[in-house]
């Protein structure tokens, strides 16, 4: 095949011949998770909170205790936290995704030591060498330090955290402050204003952060992990499990306003799919096939024709095993 068969190919749709990849571009927008144009605080998400995972919500609010939401990969655990900073207009979530790597400390703030050292080494005048200049609370440390409402913090993948992160976790929470050390050893003026991720500006007074409004938090788990007895007894559990078929139809349209009935060859290959593969086929997965299947790229409509379907077997391929 020559680079123009492979070109003509890619911008082929049908009846459909694009001139080159920017037109195909423009006249065939992104799924609406994928456009990155947009606020994501304005995208649809693939999770509905139900009655019973709405009345946890409400319980986390009252108690100030946070959630942790397990299930399999691609229930929408993160996108929980998405959906009540949008119903509650609580403004831009603060996001922690864990890897093994991470600590406390870089969910509470950051210094950039190096770069006041070469500001002081400078020394010209126009660089300020305040230590404040080179602190920034991150996630958490804003969670903490908002004054006017809650924040929503999502804690994504706690499972994947070093062993004694939740329980660091847990002692912060129930503390209700941290300190910052590099600004509480500091003498003469105790009242220092510090800029947050989400790009505010907080007074810390003697380097203590204290906790005005405990935060909406929500932390995620695929369940690759057991946690702490007592960090289990301080949070409040939500378990997702696979959506059915009336809620994927609801979340096909909520995301991609096209409406499907149970009947769908899609929709029942992706739910038989699914059960031969235990539930580990996740929702974005029936997402992205009914996707190319509103832009011609998936062009069957019945089950036969679906199984032969090798694009269709690629989307739908389990996400274990």
């Amino acid at each position: 095949m020559t680079k123009q068969d492979i070109k003509n190919e890619l911008l082929k749709n049908g009846d459909a011949n694009y001139t080159d990849i920017s037109e195909l571009l423009e006249k065939v927008p992104p799924p609406p998770w994928r456009d990155y144009t947009k606020d994501k605080r304005e995208s649809e998400d693939i999770y509905i909170p139900i009655g019973d995972e709405l009345e946890v919500l409400k319980a986390s609010i009252y108690l100030r205790r946070p959630i942790l939401v397990t299930g399999k990969p691609g229930l929408g655990k993160s996108a929980l936290a998405k959906a009540v900073v949008k119903a509650l207009d609580l403004g831009e979530l603060l996001h922690w995704q864990i890897t093994t790597d991470s600590t406390l400390k870089d969910a509470l703030y950051s210094y950039d030591a190096i770069g006041r050292l070469q500001a002081i080494q400078l020394n010209d005048g126009t660089t300020s060498t305040k230590i404040e200049s080179y602190l920034k609370l991150q996630a958490l440390g804003t969670a903490f330090a908002s004054k006017d409402k809650p924040k929503v913090l999502l804690i994504d993948e706690l499972d994947k955290s070093d062993v004694d992160l939740p329980n660091s976790l847990l002692h912060i929470f129930e503390e209700g402050y941290f300190e910052i050390p590099e600004l509480k050893r500091l003498k003469g003026n105790d009242t220092r204003k510090i800029k947050t991720v989400d790009n505010e500006v907080v007074e810390i007074k003697k380097g203590k952060v204290p906790c005005t409004h405990f935060p909406i938090v929500i932390m995620t788990s695929n369940g690759e992990r057991d946690f702490p007895p007592a960090f289990n007894r301080r949070c409040l559990h939500i378990e997702l499990e696979n959506p059915d078929k009336s809620k994927l139809i609801k979340i096909v349209k909520s995301n991609l306003g096209i409406d499907i009935t149970e009947d769908d060859a899609l929709l029942e290959l992706f739910d038989d799919k699914r059960e031969e593969a235990d539930g580990n086929i996740a929702t974005d997965q029936l997402l992205n096939a009914i996707f190319l299947r509103s832009k011609g790229i998936i062009k069957e409509n019945d089950m036969d024709s679906l199984r032969d379907n090798e694009l269709v077997e690629k989307i739908f391929r389990p996400l274990i095993g």
